[in-house]
């Protein structure tokens, strides 16, 4: 797991972790920020300013634990700016609470830290170095090795407290014992994890872990019994966390350094300066303390709010610690603190010129006039972000300026070749957009527009129902007369300008030719009735008509039949019957009668 890493859900492409990242160790991909660990000297800082928190930062704790409930013997290696970020009025108390815990002794890293003030000392003594600079704060360490390799050679071959002090516990105490450091320095994570001091410290803790850790275990240092540490006075090593610190330890054990000038130099901007300086031969025969923290190690990263101001926690510390050397801290023989150190500069191809001017151009800048610098995407020049974007670190989206222009420039297009009349109003009903159209509906160009209110062009209703509900209008009709205008309206309500925008469409053609088109449907209507009318007409008298040949036909039938039964048998008696019962039985009977 990356020591620092981000919460892709909460990054929000503000850019503010790039833009105070002094190395450029974030990369920005598809809008999301990524640390870069061959770049980066795990200063701390994108820790700190992110507004979102979106940084997410590797934990030991539970490494910790676990090696307590494994019943490994475990020592703590507490870093000396307890005093001013962790410990209460009785640091004795701070420690038997850390006791509890199960850690089979306490010791304070400032142990170490003598041991290299010894050696740094013996350096100056030496004076074979040109400049000599401190190597207790690992992120400062990096930094030289990945951007200044030439200052390597003015690296103090000396390893930090923290590792010196680690080498010490495991001298002492066998190697099989476990060290667990706590202190306020992301980068001493790293330094744990450097293959040069591969087994010597095997968890690294903050201060609020180890107070999250005490509360789990309902430990209370004021509720516990006082406890010295396990180790003896390192005096004025327990300087080391302040600015100046170093220079102080130093100067307390006195003879053989007057061939070095001595001065400190924190926070980043002023070491990248110093290294310039240094870089261009102006700066020799120095001992130079480096912290990469403005404040040096009490103000770190991990410090956030604890102990107030540098300022007070450097006065509290100076009125603590007496400025006298430690009793004898030689290394113990057989135990070497030389480090050796080595490049570390990250390799990425370089654009030519052709290049950068390419990537340039991509942002809208034809000309170097063009190149605003403004450094609003992180990098400080133009030229440094078209870099970034080659070597796949950066985006042209992160251009603030282009992205502005383009938005804007959208923005401007479509309210000039928009179809449809685009109105935005504010509670107030005063127009703050008006496109480009509704000079040819409303008679007013943009900039009489934007003099005006909504009640001056018509009824503004349908704004104030939106206005006033929060809830959007579509597809309503609405029809203005005293412009011969038919619309179609969608209005939606701007919860972030408290406005309303309006997209009126105009559907006075296909509303005049629909009711046209029901005009015509009416008249084809009113003819297909007509014939209906006229068809029935036809076949009533047609149905009148046929009953009346129908009658007539039959009394002629009838006349006949009869005629021929009285021709057939005239004389005889049974035709006769047959003929006078035909005739009474007759339907046409009554009818002649």
């Amino acid at each position: 797991m990356k020591i620092i890493d981000f919460g892709d859900s909460r990054c929000n492409h503000c850019y503010k972790c790039l833009r105070s990242c002094d190395v450029k160790a974030i990369d920005i991909l598809d809008c999301q920020a990524a640390v870069d660990e061959s770049r980066c000297i795990l200063c701390g800082r994108c820790l700190t300013v992110c507004p979102q928190d979106a940084k997410i930062l590797r934990s030991d704790l539970a490494l910790a634990q676990e090696l307590i409930r494994s019943g490994r013997r475990t020592v703590l290696s507490l870093d000396p700016s307890y005093l001013g970020l962790f410990s209460g009025p009785d640091p004795a108390k701070t420690v038997g609470a850390l006791r509890r815990l199960g850690f089979c002794q306490v010791r304070e890293t400032a142990q170490g830290a003598a041991c290299v003030t010894a050696e740094y000392v013996r350096l100056l003594q030496q004076g074979q170095m040109g400049n000599v600079i401190s190597t207790s704060c690992p992120s400062a360490v990096a930094y030289i090795e990945m951007y200044y390799p030439e200052l390597i050679p003015f690296l103090a071959p000396v390893v930090s407290p923290m590792i010196a002090h680690a080498m010490l516990i495991k001298k002492e105490l066998g190697e099989d014992v476990r060290v667990v450091y706590a202190g306020p320095c992301i980068a001493a994570k790293a330094e744990a994890a450097d293959p040069r001091h591969a087994g010597l410290v095997d968890a690294v803790l903050d201060f609020d872990e180890l107070s999250a850790w005490m509360e789990a275990e309902g430990i209370c240092p004021q509720d516990s019994a006082p406890s010295p540490f396990d180790n003896p006075d390192p005096a004025s090593n327990r300087l080391y966390p302040v600015t100046g610190g170093i220079v102080a330890s130093v100067e307390a054990l006195g003879a053989g350094q007057d061939r070095y000038r001595k001065f400190y130099v924190d926070g980043m901007r002023n070491c990248r300066e110093l290294c310039e300086s240094m870089k261009r031969g102006e700066i020799n025969g120095c001992f130079v303390e480096m912290r990469m923290c403005t404040g040096s190690c009490v103000k770190g990263p991990l410090s956030k709010e604890r102990g107030g101001s540098r300022f007070k926690l450097r006065l509290d510390y100076e009125k603590l610690i007496p400025r006298t050397a430690a009793a004898c801290y030689e290394s113990p023989d057989g135990l070497s603190l030389r480090k050796e150190f080595c490049c570390r500069a990250p390799g990425q191809p370089q654009p030519d010129e052709k290049a950068i001017r390419e990537i340039l151009q991509r942002t809208g800048k034809m000309k170097p006039a063009d190149e605003l610098n403004c450094g609003a995407c992180g990098y400080p020049t133009c030229r440094d972000m078209a870099v970034a974007v080659y070597q796949h670190r950066a985006e042209v989206s992160m251009c603030v300026p282009y992205t502005h222009d383009q938005a804007a420039s959208l923005s401007n297009l479509v309210m000039e070749t928009s179809p449809n009349i685009v109105i935005i109003a504010d509670r107030n009903l005063n127009v703050l957009e008006y496109s480009a159209i509704g000079e040819k509906y409303f008679g007013k160009n943009r900039t009489e527009a934007l003099r005006m209110k909504i009640p001056d062009f018509f009824d503004p209703e349908n704004f104030l129902e939106v206005l006033n509900t929060r809830r959007n209008i579509h597809g309503r009709k609405v029809a203005y007369p005293q412009y011969d205008l038919i619309t179609l309206q969608n209005i939606v309500y701007l919860p972030d300008q408290d406005g309303a925008l309006a997209t009126i469409i105009d559907i006075t053609a296909s509303e005049k030719k629909a009711k046209q088109e029901y005009e015509r449907k009416l008249k084809t209507i009113d003819m297909a009735q007509q014939v209906i009318d006229k068809q029935m007409m036809v076949a009533q008298q047609i149905a009148g008509l046929l009953g009346e040949t129908t009658a007539e036909t039959k009394v002629s039938l009838t006349k006949i039949g009869r005629i021929l039964l009285y021709e057939g048998e005239r004389d005889g008696v049974k035709n006769e019957a047959e003929a006078r019962h035909y005739e009474e039985t007759s339907p046409s009977a009554g009818k002649e009668a």
